[in-house]
């Protein structure tokens, strides 16, 4: 099967195509992985997939969606952060990577409804525009302080390396910082961060040249976005495809694609495979590497995906949840070498 073959970004060699996807565990206090998080990633390392991405982290306070979210903006976190990366490394034939976040207009909630700022914080955004009209209006950024933010990914892109992570993915996608600066919808800025798509790109590229400038070829770079937004005059999948084009340009290595979540009200067409054709088209159109997510959830699904070219990688969400060892049983129904954790060989079921 083509899911239990390696693929290369960079020096990091991926031993099958099955990814941990990031996932929100709003389980950190002030920014920190603790108990729960060394064994959350722990177990899906003895899983055997091919790569982890750890949830989103946020590179500053503010960037948290929730005040229960990680965070990577000082040293005592990415040390939390290392004593994960090390046991995957040391237990496992699986990579780890980390995204990197800004929840921007977005952040200071809990359980989806914004909080007060006694609670949380002032939100901040490219436009006075809230994500839901019931929210306050986010702080307008102004262009020294999307510099600084700029300084806070590079600042959580070293301190990434020296935790020892295998990849760094930016979150560009879901109504997040980077996204709502990308999105004409929530961004209605006039000066160089805002008006035409290269503008609106800005932010995104102005960041990856500063975390590119922290990396070497140890380290892969995979930038997240929404292929589509799902709203009239927004950003779309073929928005998409040409901000991939110049992704590749600046060392990007692959594109995540998910899609929505910058949009409030806008239903999403969830079937499985559902945002499959946005990462079949930005692949073909950017010829670029892509990752497909979303209902995706067997090993047959996955495969398909593969061998029909759509997707190089396979991000497993929900499915990763409810099964841990979803790649080392996959690879054992059919037939497939792949790592599995030695000191439960005993249980490894015989070949017929």
């Amino acid at each position: 099967m083509k899911l239990f073959t390696p693929i290369t970004f960079r020096n990091i060699e991926l031993k099958n195509r099955i990814v941990m996807s990031p996932m929100c565990m709003y389980s950190a206090e002030n920014g920190l992985a603790n108990d729960f998080h060394f064994v959350h990633y722990g177990s899906r390392a003895q899983g055997g997939v091919g790569l982890i991405i750890t949830e989103a982290t946020a590179v500053e306070p503010r960037g948290r969606i929730t005040n229960k979210c990680l965070g990577i903006w000082n040293d005592e976190q990415a040390l939390a952060l290392k004593k994960i990366v090390d046991f995957v490394h040391q237990n496992s034939d699986s990579k780890i990577g980390i995204q990197l976040a800004h929840a921007g207009r977005k952040g200071s909630t809990w359980e989806n409804r914004q909080i007060s700022i006694e609670e949380g914080w002032e939100t901040i955004a490219p436009s006075a525009i809230p994500f839901h009209h019931s929210e306050r209006i986010p702080h307008v950024l102004t262009v020294d302080e999307i510099k600084e933010l700029v300084e806070d990914f590079k600042k959580a892109a070293k301190r990434s390396v020296e935790a020892g992570f295998d990849v760094i993915e930016l979150h560009g996608a879901h109504g997040y910082l980077i996204h709502q600066f990308l999105s004409p919808l929530s961004n209605t800025r006039t000066d160089e961060y805002g008006g035409n798509p290269e503008n609106r790109a800005r932010f995104l590229m102005e960041i990856v040249n500063a975390v590119n400038a922290e990396i070497t070829e140890d380290v892969a770079l995979f930038v997240r976005i929404s292929g589509t937004e799902y709203a009239e005059n927004g950003w779309d999948v073929n928005d998409s495809a040409e901000l991939a084009k110049v992704l590749k340009t600046k060392n990007v290595d692959l594109i995540d694609v998910s899609s929505g979540g910058n949009i409030s009200g806008v239903t999403l067409p969830l079937k499985p495979g559902y945002q499959v054709p946005l990462a079949e088209d930005v692949k073909k159109i950017a010829e670029i590497e892509t990752a497909a997510v979303g209902l995706i959830t067997t090993a047959e699904q996955a495969e398909e995906i593969l061998e029909s070219g759509k997707a190089d990688l396979i991000f497993l969400a929900r499915e990763i949840l409810r099964n841990p060892y979803f790649a080392v049983q996959a690879a054992w129904e059919n037939d497939e070498e792949n790592f599995y954790p030695h000191q439960y060989l005993r249980a490894k079921p015989a070949k017929q």
